[in-house]
């Protein structure tokens, strides 16, 4: 029998759900690549105590202030523990990279292609004023989000064609292209709002009231600027999942503020703050001799971590013309004398980063092989040679303080891009000195900035800290409003979206981005779009080694310094796992020990 148009679409329409259900898939859970390790029948994390206690309260301290509970749009400062009162469709695994498993997400359904990803939503999800969490929000949530939040929402959803409500308890996610695997993970890391609860309020303008949420714990008091009060959602609806079990399990959380890190670490030395990361090797070394040490009262723990470090260091905004010029870049950089810093600041503890994938199989070392040429090859005519011909490698000093061939190297390669010595100041060809300031939101930063500053002296460079408090400091870099900052660029073990918000033309031009350093490169931009569209982990590693290899031979950064473990000092009121966890700490699978807890608030109270 021949088939008529009319009678052919039928036909296919017949066999659509049996095609559909022969080609996605349906899971608990999604990995980046490959499945999630965890059965489907899983109880728990297996990092997590699945008895473990709950109530009591924890004190953490903050820097800086805050002015507004909404830490999603541009305007305002957020409060730092806000976003633990919402709930996401998907929850990360702390030990396993690049997986997440269903939290208001009671199933992921995917096609083979990942042309689009469809969240069935638990019935039994709540807001905490008892209203159910509906696929009407997530999409109401995510189109906000796009629209009206930071610019990064917008980047990191630029490639979602739409997002259907099918039911109230499942919500589609289209998308424009199959480029970015990573994608469908990416739609489910959101934090959903309620709909209803934003009607008639502002999202582009800063929040003061509390806001409604769905997670473990709900904001209950503040002190605007100075202090919140998260506590325990006693009927969290979410308590007995998998991927709840053994976490979440602090009565309250208080953060008190501070404005700066010395009065922060007083006030833990006192008593008034339970916990704190010391990122400070000085502090970790000398800092912590106080009698509530000595008497067993705080504990100092050093958690090692297998996680990408990224990159820390002084980032130049390219942006301003002095700049500009790779060779003065490059100059900048042979002035900075790691080896003297952490043999004299540092207590040795330190190594040097030299890759922005760093303590990662993702960073490049050595030429580039075979796969990574293919990729370069396009742009070779406009990369620096020396890329193809020799290993990248930072500047090494014998950390005397006496930089002598650095200065020498950094003075031809000024004079290279048109600069010279005159009357000990080095100008331009108009005679303008070279002149910047190094910005920093944290007075910490200074005994850092400090030395650099004075060997820069030594070439006829006018250069100063100036220091600002936490929102102003976010405001400049908001709007690239600075000429040099040290900053932390951390990476994952699946670099893939964000990689636009930190480095291409697109973002370099959008405020909020993370783009400090003005990165504009048609090679980069290339590299980047491998990055996201990588199928495997070997594609992935090719595609972000040969992107290490253009950033770090662009000289954007003045590279600083990584460590592969965290310190943390706390008060002996805490129980956590043994297990180890491969972030290093999961704060949120501790809990208050009541017997120890006693005893700490006693020694406080009679003054240790």
């Amino acid at each position: 029998m021949r088939l008529t148009p009319a009678l052919l679409t039928l036909a296919l329409l017949a066999f659509a759900p049996l095609a559909h259900a022969q080609t996605t898939a349906r899971s608990n859970g999604i990995a980046l690549f490959g499945r999630p390790g965890l059965p489907a029948d899983f109880t728990h994390f297996p990092y997590v105590n699945p008895d473990a206690l709950k109530g009591g309260e924890v004190v953490l301290g903050g820097l800086g202030s805050f002015d507004s509970f909404n830490p999603f749009i541009m305007r305002g400062a957020p409060a730092a523990e806000v976003s633990r009162i919402y709930d996401t469709l998907l929850r990360q695994s702390a030990d396993e990279p690049g997986v997440s498993y269903g939290l208001v997400a009671k199933t992921v359904e995917t096609p083979a292609d990942r042309m689009w990803v469809a969240f069935d939503l638990r019935p039994e999800a709540r807001f905490h004023d008892g209203t159910p969490i509906t696929a009407e929000d997530v999409a109401w949530t995510f189109q906000t989000l796009r629209d009206k939040g930071r610019p990064n929402f917008r980047q990191y959803y630029a490639m979602v064609a739409d997002v259907t409500v099918e039911s109230p308890q499942r919500v589609v996610f289209h998308f424009k292209s199959n480029e970015d695997h990573e994608l469908a993970m990416i739609v489910g890391e959101f934090p959903i709002l309620p709909k209803k609860w934003w009607a008639g309020r502002d999202f582009t303008q800063p929040l003061t009231e509390a806001p409604l949420g769905s997670g473990p714990y709900r904001l209950d008091r503040f002190e605007m600027g100075r202090s919140t009060t998260l506590v325990r959602v006693a009927d969290y609806w979410g308590r007995d999942l998998p991927v709840s079990k053994g976490l979440f399990n602090f009565g309250s959380i208080r953060t008190e503020y501070y404005r700066d890190s010395t009065v922060a670490m007083e006030a833990f030395k006192s008593g008034q703050i339970d916990y704190r990361q010391e990122n400070i090797s000085k502090n970790w070394a000398t800092a912590y001799d106080f009698p509530a040490v000595a008497k067993g009262l705080v504990k100092k723990e050093t958690f090692p971590h297998h996680l990408p470090t990224g990159m820390q260091g002084f980032v130049l905004n390219t942006r301003h013309a002095q700049f500009a010029d790779r060779r003065v870049r490059e100059a900048l950089d042979e002035v900075f004398d790691f080896e003297w810093l952490n043999r004299n600041l540092f207590f040795g503890a330190y190594t040097r980063t030299d890759s922005y994938f760093s303590n990662s199989d993702l960073a490049s070392s050595g030429l580039p092989g075979p796969e990574e040429l293919a990729l370069l090859a396009p742009f070779k005519d406009k990369l620096p040679p020396e890329l193809f011909t020799r290993p990248f490698a930072l500047p090494v000093t014998d950390g005397s303080g006496n930089n002598r061939e650095g200065l020498r190297r950094a003075l031809k390669l000024f004079e290279q891009a048109g600069w010279k010595v005159l009357d000990r100041k080095l100008v331009d060809v108009a005679g303008k000195q070279m002149a910047f300031e190094i910005l920093s939101g944290d007075p910490t930063l200074e005994r850092i900035a400090t030395p650099y500053v004075q060997w820069l002296a030594r070439l006829g460079i006018d250069a100063h800290v100036r220091t600002v408090d936490p929102p102003q400091y976010q405001r400049l870099t908001d709007t690239f409003d600075f000429d040099m900052t040290m900053v932390v660029l951390p990476q994952s073990d699946f670099p893939g979206n964000e990689q636009r918000d930190n480095w291409t033309c697109e973002s370099m031009k959008a405020e909020g981005s993370s783009n400090l350093a003005g990165v504009c490169d048609p090679a980069v931009d290339a590299l980047v779009k491998k990055v996201v569209e990588a199928r495997d982990k070997p594609q992935l590693i090719v595609a972000t080694r040969a992107l290490d290899r253009v950033l770090l031979w662009g000289w954007y950064v003045v590279p600083n310094w990584h460590v592969g473990s965290f310190n943390a000092a706390y008060w002996n009121r805490f129980g956590h796992p043994s297990q180890p966890v491969r972030t290093g700490i999961a704060l949120d699978s501790w809990w208050v020990d009541p017997t120890l807890a006693a005893a700490t608030d006693a020694a406080r109270r009679s003054g240790l």
